[in-house]
């Protein structure tokens, strides 16, 4: 069984060098990782189909296991994410503000990395080196716990990690991972109050509930998706044709994939018999409420657990609405505070949807996928906060960081 006291001194220690890196030097750590990933790409690959073939042993659905496997495309991928990362604005030392008060003392605002994080995850191995690279770039050491399904991945990613900066002179306890993939090493995980700064879950509705539940560390929420696309009486029909197809079907299995449609009623005969067709075509299958179920022959009827369900796969809940009062009413009640979009030509409604939808992401005209770090210009990304403390939306470099107050004084005293 790992020992996790053993993982979090090291990790406190790490993060104590860590915090006397100036820029190049992380920079420079950061290229030697990045080397050594495409350096091992084919014991990745072999580490990989180990993964792989377990998962066909626990008949893990394809659209699951295209999250879980490795291509040297998908390898090169990670390891420019790392040279990337590298080339990022270092947010650590930058002092946000500054001013004087009446006391005369100089006032500013630093920030500082966390200290220690600890994460969560399932299936993806690029999580993996997204986590390391951001944590390692924003002064912060991170113990890692990857889901059995990633297992071998994951734990020979680490290992090249901890090598590269082993051979380069720096500890290796500022990435770790726990190799032992039992739910009470988990728990104990989550309990970690004396190293921990911050637990961040990454995966499904399961694991983000169980963590919230059980856990004494703060927690970051992020990751589940039940997103939704709204198209109005004033949107062009083409144009959502193209933004649902590619919302629901260019990767159904992340976390901003649309899992559900909603229509205007004024635009429903017209559009979703044309909608079915490219959805059919795209191996989508239908769930519709009783009016959209008219124009859908293909569709079953949609249940109320479909509403909330964040199905990640080729599933789409579709639901005709008689206003954009009611599409904003039916998003707030059963999103998940991710990425919504509406499709529109009037300014009024595009206002109208951004003003009072509830989510981190909200959409005018543009696919939910684009709810990204990468996309959004933040490099690689720790995850998507759902929440609305500390972060929200993709978390980049910033979002890894606090803050502290550094004051000037030339001999002030309270009075």
């Amino acid at each position: 069984m790992t020992d996790l006291q053993l993982l979090g001194k090291q990790a406190k220690k790490a993060a104590t060098q860590l915090g006397l890196l100036d820029t190049k030097q992380k920079n420079r750590f950061l290229e030697y990782m990045a080397a050594a990933i495409e350096e091992n790409t084919e014991e990745i690959l072999q580490a990989n189909q180990m993964d792989l073939e377990q998962a066909d042993e626990n008949e893990i659905k394809e659209v699951m296991k295209d999250r879980l496997r490795l291509t040297k495309d998908r390898i090169k991928e990670m390891a420019d994410g790392i040279r990337h990362v590298a080339q990022l604005d270092d947010p650590i030392g930058a002092i946000e503000h500054m001013w004087k008060n009446e006391d005369g003392l100089t006032i500013g605002q630093k920030r500082v990395p966390i200290g220690v994080i600890g994460i969560i995850y399932e299936s993806r191995p690029n999580v993996t080196t997204d986590a390391a690279s951001l944590c390692f770039k924003s002064g912060n050491a991170v113990i890692l716990r990857g889901g059995k399904e990633s297992f071998y991945s994951n734990q020979l990613l680490v290992s090249i990690l901890q090598e590269a900066l082993e051979k380069n002179h720096f500890s290796p306890h500022a990435i770790q991972f726990i190799d032992d993939t039992a739910h009470e090493t988990a728990n104990e995980m989550m309990q970690m109050t004396d190293f921990l700064d911050v637990l961040i879950p990454r995966g499904g509705a399961g694991l983000i509930k169980h963590v919230k539940e059980n856990a004494k560390v703060p927690v970051i929420e992020t990751g589940t998706g039940n997103n939704h696309i709204y198209v109005d009486k004033d949107g062009q029909l083409d144009m959502a044709t193209d933004i649902v197809a590619n919302a629901k079907a260019q990767r159904p299995s992340v976390c901003n994939a649309c899992e559900t449609l909603l229509i205007h009623k004024e635009v429903a005969a017209f559009f979703l018999p044309a909608m079915e067709e490219s959805l059919i075509d795209l191996g989508i299958e239908l769930r519709a409420d009783e009016r959209a179920s008219e124009y859908l022959p293909s569709a079953t009827l949609a249940t109320e657990e479909d509403w909330s369900t964040e199905f990640l796969d080729y599933i789409l809940a579709i639901k005709v609405v008689d206003s954009i009062d009611e599409a904003i009413t039916h998003i707030n009640h059963y999103n998940t505070k991710h990425s919504e979009a509406i499709v529109t030509d009037n300014y009024f409604a595009a206002q109208k949807f951004l003003n009072e939808v509830d989510a981190a992401a909200v959409y005018v005209n543009a696919s939910t996928r684009f709810t990204d770090g990468l996309v959004f210009g933040f490099g690689a990304e720790i995850g998507i906060s759902t929440q609305k403390l500390h972060a929200r939306g993709p978390m980049g470099l910033k979002a890894l960081t606090s803050t502290k107050y550094i004051i000037y004084g030339d001999g002030q005293i309270r009075e």
